[in-house]
């Protein structure tokens, strides 16, 4: 992978992370995370922040199993399967039709298009989805890559927000039926 043509168009596929299988990230236990997504996960699964993000997301689908379809999926690269990195929503759209994307790129495999075709995948399911409207990316303001991967998809700057702990963090919206597959 290391002589790869960084130009070329990634694809990948999404594989659901159960409850079970998020609840084992979140708990360090990579085997086991690994084992109820029928996937090998990549250690950045159980890191610090991982590990909290996947335990939210666990909490989250235990108070609301109907949350589950939204949330993150680990990310799988096509045809080769090696797992890239997770993706999802943070939940159901909300009552104005309003859903935001998240990603993440497993270390190594940044800078190579992943995120992009991360993006692409989440926006044209939330194009199909009937009770979505908006889809809506909130990005740190130093994050540079993430920054970029956002370019081309339609978003808008809408807003921002800050904190001393998390620093700016800028928001972007795309209306869902302006997204083209």
């Amino acid at each position: 992978m290391e002589n790869e043509p960084l130009s070329a168009a990634k694809h990948v596929r999404f594989v659901e992370l159960s409850a079970k299988a998020l609840r084992a990230l979140a708990d360090g236990d990579l085997a086991g995370g690994s084992a109820e997504a029928g996937v090998a996960l990549d250690a950045h699964f159980v890191g610090e922040r991982a590990r909290w993000i996947f335990g939210y997301r666990a909490d989250q689908v235990a108070k609301d199993p109907s949350a589950a379809r939204w949330i993150t999926r680990a990310v799988v690269s096509v045809p080769d399967g090696t797992v890239v990195g997770d993706a999802g929503f943070h939940g159901p759209p909300d009552e104005n039709g309003m859903i935001e994307v998240g990603y993440s790129v497993v270390p190594r495999y940044r800078r190579r298009g992943y995120a992009r075709a991360m993006l692409k995948e989440l926006l044209v399911r939330a194009a199909g989805e009937p009770g979505v409207r908006t889809v809506r990316a909130r990005i740190a303001s130093d994050n540079a890559a993430s920054l970029a991967c956002i370019n081309g998809f339609g978003f808008t700057r809408v807003g921002e927000q800050g904190n001393e702990r998390d620093g700016l963090t800028i928001i972007f919206e795309v209306p869902a039926d302006a997204v083209v597959s």
